[in-house]
């Protein structure tokens, strides 16, 4: 099998399933407890902190274990709204994001609040000017996702958030960097976001971990659950251990190589889209600026007839976002793609793991068993 769906979720690096089978064999006590079996747990459970910490470039006492991405959005959402909720209705977001946020906008309309959708370019990326044009007294938050999912184009965080906060002062700034995180290089005491959300299997961890970054600029931050008062009190829940260490032991085994798995990916990718460019009928969607994330569209061969039979030669690739099965992609309608060219489009993304032989097999399939089925 040649797996290049990587932004769906990746493969447990070994360093992960080490972690997590020991949690899970060894060091299983609840770290609430007071027993040393216990407080040894609880010693692992702050050694992972920080070394999800330091993959994020944040102080180890910001970082707040969640079930996944979608759980460090949610709560950033509405943990805002009800921070901030009494001084104004007003949220920005963009057109683009994960369903994970767009989602909540819509929950939050239908409670009254105003949404301003950024509308992207024809490449996929949302100006600073779109951002500045949208800002009003009355907005509490702007969500603008790092890196865009399907067709991997990379936002300017650093500048929308120092632009947020000059005029808008009292607003809070969340970027879920789920497709960011260990690709675009940031760090979080210095990107000037207020909520930064990551997840564990995007980065070779397991699933049913994330996190989110909560700056020390918010002086008080609800929760969004309640109970015995774990994460600080910020996250109520026995602490998911096993998932929690084998993302812990993720960001370590990958933040030593981080630079150069980029610049490998960045060439791969790179190189994949000009040759994917020399084939008549092939189109490349936007900007995909993120080392490891290409769109590629077949105008005119519908996307499902591509899957099909690349699985047939052994190769897996993506519709476009994992978590929006049997819908018209929103990202590519957003940019304003041509129907034709979004009904054929599908998502390659690759990892520190992807070898050139695995991306030449895609092309010489695409060449020699998708293209001739379909020449007009």
């Amino acid at each position: 099998m040649i797996y290049l769906d990587n932004s769906a979720t990746t493969k447990p690096c070994k360093e992960a399933v080490e972690a997590m089978t020991a949690a899970l064999t060894e060091n299983w006590a609840n770290p609430s407890a007071l027993y040393h079996f216990g407080i040894d747990t609880a010693r692992t459970l702050r050694t992972a902190r920080g070394q999800v910490a330091a993959a994020m470039g944040a102080e180890a006492d910001r970082v707040f274990f969640t079930s996944g991405g979608t759980e460090a959005d949610n709560w950033a959402i509405f943990g805002t709204v009800k921070r901030m909720g009494k001084r104004g209705k007003h949220i920005i977001t963009t057109a683009i994001e994960h369903h994970a946020i767009l989602n909540c906008m819509k929950d939050l309309e239908a409670q009254g609040f105003e949404v301003t959708y950024l509308q992207p370019d024809d490449m996929g990326r949302i100006s600073p000017d779109a951002l500045k044009a949208a800002l009003r007294k009355d907005t509490i938050l702007v969500s603008v996702m790092m890196v865009n999912n399907e067709v991997g184009s990379v936002m300017p965080i650093a500048q929308m958030a120092k632009l947020t906060h000059k005029l808008c002062p009292d607003a809070y700034f969340h970027t879920d960097a789920v497709q960011g995180f260990l690709k675009v290089p940031f760090s979080a005491k210095t990107l000037g976001a207020d909520l930064i959300s990551v997840s564990s299997h995007k980065v070779h961890g397991p699933k049913g971990a994330g996190a989110l970054y909560i700056s020390p600029r918010l002086k008080s931050f609800p929760p969004l659950l309640l109970g015995g008062g774990q994460e600080s009190g910020f996250r109520s829940g026995t602490e998911g251990t096993p998932a929690i260490f084998g993302f812990a032991a993720a960001c370590a085994a990958a933040e030593s190589t981080f630079r150069a798995d980029v610049s490998r990916e960045k060439n791969l990718l790179d190189g994949l889209s000009e040759r994917l460019c020399k084939l008549d009928g092939i189109k490349i969607n936007g900007a995909h600026e993120a080392p490891h994330i290409l769109s590629v569209s077949i105008p005119g061969v519908p996307t499902q007839n591509s899957l099909n039979i690349l699985q047939d030669a052994g190769i897996c690739v993506s519709a476009g976002s994992a978590c929006a099965k049997g819908h018209r992609s929103h990202v590519l309608s957003a940019m304003n793609l041509s129907p034709e060219t979004i009904d054929g489009s599908f998502r390659v993304s690759i990892c520190r793991d992807t070898t050139q032989e695995e991306l030449d097999k895609l092309v010489s399939t695409i060449e020699q068993d998708i293209l001739p089925r379909f020449k007009r």
